[in-house]
């Protein structure tokens, strides 16, 4: 790779270019795999474990990339003044949630008429940084708190669970429950990252932030990296061993030793549970340690997709889905049916379309093949090009 001199932390890029590219592995599956625009690969009754463990995996991804999103807002916003942080943290919040809304949606379904908005992890991240650009004004230690209590406390509002279209039961939805509002007749808008966990998660990947600011000892920071990355894990089995508090699905004995494994990890997303964010962020944690001094072509690779994430994110979705286009035109299928809409999912259109988890996988492997080298120019331009100030919004 083309050497270029920047003030960036590798490690956090290695972490994040490791997650964006599993995360191509999970949208791969969303376009490519049996089924999958109806079916559940965690429904204990129909998975197997090799597909159930391809879900798991990509878990990391939404988790480290709203953490490190905390992080990398810390590291801009050492050098600028509270307020000068605060209008680049409010700015791009509203600029991710535009982006989300009128981009990603097209990309996602390729309807022109946005009949089926769906609010994703975009959307969140761009409330939690508009969150963030608030509560930075905070001192440190409050924050940190803060943070905590999110993580450690939203999981005690589970039990409230609002129906309707009142202002409550939206805000709601937004909030912490998640859901879908029908807008019309063949219209819905879904709010499948309710935004609290995130904006918590952030905090937290934001407090992180300074373990990595001048001051900081590397050996200082291995150490509490170790502490928490650890310490999450091991809280994650006594959290889920217990089964009382911590996630909305319990965990069961099962007819047989596999089914109970896959029973035990079968952790809430939507919300991200206590659970959900022990056993991704406290592997993350263990990898930023276990990162920090490596360099070699593996870490090349991922520093690519590491650096520019939100072009990446954007651009393998598109293309990923171009691709299901493709394949369908190559098996004379309707091509047509790759625009996805409202009606798709009510009609159940595509409900025997889908590939082999091996295609799925070729696919997965061919799209990051793909993205490389458009991913290592836009890096190398935007290395080039500091000054700039718009880049730091793609």
């Amino acid at each position: 790779m083309t050497a270029i001199k920047s003030k960036r932390i590798e490690s956090i890029d290695i972490l994040r270019g490791l997650v964006m590219i599993i995360m191509a592995l999970d949208h791969t599956r969303d376009y490519f795999h049996y089924g999958a625009f109806f079916s559940d690969p965690t429904d204990l009754e129909t998975t197997t474990p090799f597909l159930f463990f391809t879900r798991f995996i990509t878990h990391y991804c939404a988790p480290v990339f709203v953490f490190l999103a905390g992080t990398s807002a810390f590291l801009y916003g050492r050098n600028k003044t509270k307020p000068e942080l605060f209008k680049f943290l409010f700015t791009r919040g509203l600029w991710l949630i535009v982006l989300e809304v009128v981009v990603n949606n097209f990309f996602w379904w390729f309807d022109i008429s946005y009949s089926f908005i769906v609010l994703q992890v975009i959307w969140a991240i761009g409330i939690s940084m508009i969150a963030l650009s608030l509560l930075q004004f905070l001192q440190r230690k409050v924050l940190l708190v803060v943070g905590f209590v999110i993580l450690f406390g939203h999981n005690i509002l589970d039990s409230i669970v609002l129906k309707g279209d009142s202002l409550a039961a939206i805000l709601w939805y937004i909030l912490h429950q998640g859901g879908q509002l029908a807008t019309g007749p063949n219209s819905v808008i879904g709010a499948y990252y309710p935004v609290l966990p995130w904006i918590g998660i952030i905090i937290l990947g934001f407090c992180l932030g300074t373990l990595y600011d001048k001051s900081f000892k590397s050996r200082t920071r291995q150490k509490w990296l170790i502490i928490l990355g650890f310490g999450a894990v091991i809280l994650f089995f006594i959290v889920r061993g217990l089964n009382v508090y911590g996630d909305l699905s319990p965990w069961s004995y099962q007819s047989t030793t596999t089914k109970t494994i896959m029973s035990f990890f079968k952790v809430t997303k939507y919300p991200p549970s206590l659970a959900y964010s022990l056993i991704t962020l406290g592997p993350a944690l263990l990898f930023l340690f276990a990162i920090e001094n490596i360099k070699n072509k593996i870490t090349d690779f991922l520093l690519v997709f590491g650096r520019v994430p939100l072009f990446y994110y954007f651009l393998h979705i598109l293309v990923i889905h171009l691709l299901a286009v493709l394949g369908l035109i190559m098996l004379n299928g309707n091509w047509r049916d790759m625009i996805l809409t409202a009606n798709t999912f009510k009609n159940a259109t595509l409900i025997n379309y889908g590939y082999s988890i091996a295609i799925v996988y070729m696919v997965w492997c061919f799209v990051i093949a793909l993205l490389y080298y458009p991913c290592k120019r836009y890096m190398l331009y935007k290395a080039n090009n500091k000054n700039k100030w718009w880049l730091s919004y793609l």
